[in-house]
């Protein structure tokens, strides 16, 4: 494994990496998490591998802005664009239908995608580096404590992937709010950072 301070230049070799099928960990604005390729199903199993996770779990994605997810997943329905006008970068995960061009083991079986875009500006720019999309499932083997320490993340899982971008501590924190967008009404699929009130209050406006 390599480990980069994650610089400019680091960040576009992180970028090489992921798109050679890589897997590359990289700080959030939550902890740490598993950079690949959504795009490739060879790229997703190895980061199911690493994780040693079932792969018919659902894997969520980060993306550099909306612009990124709209030319990625589609165009937002209304509500959700709403929802990440209001919170996006930040801590909240809009599950949308995920298009055929992604690896079908990132929707899990289920044919739909959790994306956000974080607010933190090394994992943003390695999504832009990309061109794409990226996988961010935390950081560590299942059953595990996640972690937003480089050095635990290169303890626990440094021999199983290729690159580790590090930006120091992350700011940790509760993990971001899962909402459902699918239907005609938002669905919360896990609480978290973003209050569910402020959710519905942002829908309602709408």
């Amino acid at each position: 494994m390599l480990r980069l301070r994650a610089t400019p230049a680091a960040i576009e070799q992180a970028a090489r990496v992921i798109l050679a099928g890589g897997v590359v960990a990289l700080p959030t604005d939550t902890l740490y998490g598993l950079a690949a390729d959504p795009h490739r199903a060879d790229a997703v199993a190895r980061v199911a591998g690493i994780k040693e996770r079932p792969a018919e779990r659902a894997m969520p994605l980060i993306a550099a802005d909306l612009d990124q997810v709209t030319a990625c997943i589609g165009a937002l329905p209304p509500m959700a664009r709403a929802l990440a006008l209001a919170f996006w970068p930040g801590p909240l995960t809009l599950v949308l239908d995920a298009p055929p061009t992604l690896a079908p083991e990132v929707s899990g079986g289920t044919g739909r995608v959790g994306v956000r875009v974080p607010a933190h500006d090394v994992a943003r720019a390695l999504c832009r580096a990309c061109g794409s999309p990226l996988t961010a499932t935390s950081a560590n083997v299942s059953g595990a404590p996640a972690s937003a320490f480089p050095d635990e993340v290169e303890r626990t899982i440094g021999a199983r992937i290729d690159l580790l971008l590090d930006a120091g501590p992350t700011p940790g924190g509760a993990a971001s709010t899962i909402v459902d967008v699918t239907g005609s009404e938002p669905r919360l699929i896990r609480a978290g950072a973003v209050p569910w009130s402020e959710v519905v209050a942002c829908v309602d406006r709408g």
